[in-house]
């Protein structure tokens, strides 16, 4: 990690100062808990980030979440502060690989999960493990609460940008990316009344640009085929699930918002939708006293067995 008299915020280097880096399968991964991880007597909620941001996306409710959860947050590989190997194959597969094994090596045998955008597909493919282990093994996915993603590829609406990135071009355009670009593309996937101020966007850049970050672009991309190639197993992951699932959505989000919904709704059956209105592709920092009381809620009633 770069010196943290880099960062363009207190908050965002307190975030950094509060967490640790963990050797996890031979990588190093930023890893965040909560203050109150000691108390066994809270349920453990692991949050997954999404493209191209980092576990930072969860500030605005993690304090809100910490009062009746143990909190353990990651930046998946490739993102924020974890390792960013240049010549890596990336792939949701392994993010869960990382997942799965953070959680073996924190000993926890039962959690639930709160997961937004690429961590939505690490997710389904969680979802998809626990689908075919008995209930009570351990290591247990009790529940995944999902925000905006791709669930369904034929659905999923990448941005340009994502889309050039994906192309031969791509390494060519990342080292060209920048901070005034990356603001303009960025603020456009927020709803239009809840879109970041220059000083947030400049946290985001630089949890994508530390190490370079931003020239691993195309090949984090990469999960956008790999969502389609996967489509049948976490599709079914989503259809079939053991485990209750509830999908909170702003539905102004031009990725994934109100066409997401409607295909989820077609083919999830009961299912479990939260709908925000003039929110966009980052409900948990557009608006996040809904998003917080959305997700609580679903918990609370998952471990009371309801």
């Amino acid at each position: 990690m770069g010196p943290p008299d880099q960062l363009p915020s207190e908050r965002l280097r307190q975030w950094r100062s509060t967490g640790t880096l963990r050797t996890v399968a031979g990588h190093q991964l930023f890893v965040q808990r909560s203050r109150n991880w000691s108390d066994s007597r809270l349920s453990v909620l692991v949050l997954l980030h999404g493209f191209p941001t980092a576990s930072f996306d969860w500030l605005p409710i993690w304090a809100q979440l910490a009062g009746s959860h143990r909190l353990l947050a990651l930046d998946l590989l490739g993102f924020g502060f974890s390792d960013k190997p240049a010549a890596h194959a990336y792939s949701i597969l392994e993010q869960a690989d990382l997942v799965e094994a953070l959680v073996s090596c924190e000993q926890i045998d039962h959690w639930h999960l709160l997961a937004h955008d690429y961590g939505d597909s690490v997710a389904q493919e969680l979802l998809a493990r626990r689908q075919a282990r008995p209930a009570t093994a351990a290591g247990g996915l009790l529940s995944a609460c999902l925000l905006n993603g791709g669930l369904f590829p034929e659905a999923h609406r990448p941005r340009l940008i994502q889309k050039l990135l994906l192309t031969p071009l791509g390494p060519w355009l990342a080292r060209r990316l920048d901070r005034a670009a990356f603001g303009r593309a960025f603020s456009a996937v927020f709803g239009r009344s809840q879109r970041p101020d220059s000083a947030e966007l400049d946290e985001f850049w630089a949890l994508i640009a530390e190490n370079d970050g931003q020239l691993l672009a195309p090949r984090l991309l990469r999960y956008i085929p790999e969502r389609r190639q996967q489509r049948a197993r976490w599709v079914a992951a989503l259809t079939q699930s053991a485990v209750p699932i509830r999908f909170i959505n702003g539905l102004e989000d031009p990725i994934s918002g109100a066409h997401m919904v409607k295909r989820y709704r077609a083919l999830v059956t009961h299912a479990d939708v939260i709908e925000l209105e003039s929110v966009g592709h980052y409900p948990q920092w557009e608006a996040p006293a809904a998003v917080a009381a959305a997700a609580l809620e679903f918990f609370r009633r998952v471990d009371s067995g309801g």
